[in-house]
C-alpha cells in the first residue's frame, strides 16, 4: 500500500505498516533498521497530543501528525535518536517517516495525506 502526499500528488513510500495496538504503539522502530521505502502509521480513537521518543532508535526520522481528516496539523524533520517530542496539535495519526522525505516531497502543514 503506498502512502501518498494527495495534495501535491507525490507518492511518500510504498510500505506501510500501521500499528493500531498498545504493544505495537509502545515498540514502534525501537531496535530496527533504518526506514528506507518504509512508514508506520499509528492510529490513534481521537485527536491527542501524542508525545514521542526516541529511545533505541538509532537513527533521525521525519514525523507528520494527521487530524481525523488526514490533514497535516504539525510535522518534524529529522527527529534524533535518543529524543523527546511532544506536538502542540492533536493527532488522530503519526506517521514515521525515513529522514529527509518531508524535505524532498515538500510536504507542509494543510497538505492531506492518503492511505
Amino acid at each position: 500500500m503506498a502512502l501518498k502526499n494527495a495534495t501535491k500528488n507525490i507518492d511518500l513510500v510504498y510500505n506501510v505498516k500501521f500499528c493500531k495496538n498498545s504493544l505495537t504503539k509502545s515498540i514502534g522502530l525501537m531496535f530496527s533498521k533504518k526506514l528506507d521505502d518504509k512508514a508506520l502509521i499509528f492510529v490513534f480513537k481521537k485527536e491527542n497530543i501524542v508525545p514521542l521518543h526516541m529511545f533505541f532508535v538509532f537513527y533521525p526520522i521525519d514525523v507528520l501528525f494527521l487530524n481525523k481528516d488526514k490533514e497535516v496539523v504539525e510535522l518534524k524533520e529529522s527527529l534524533k535518536p535518543f529524543h523527546l517530542l511532544t506536538p502542540k496539535k492533536g493527532a488522530k495519526y503519526v506517521i514515521e517517516l525515513p529522514s529527509d522525505l518531508i524535505r524532498k516531497t515538500r510536504t507542509e502543514v494543510g497538505d492531506k495525506i492518503s492511505f
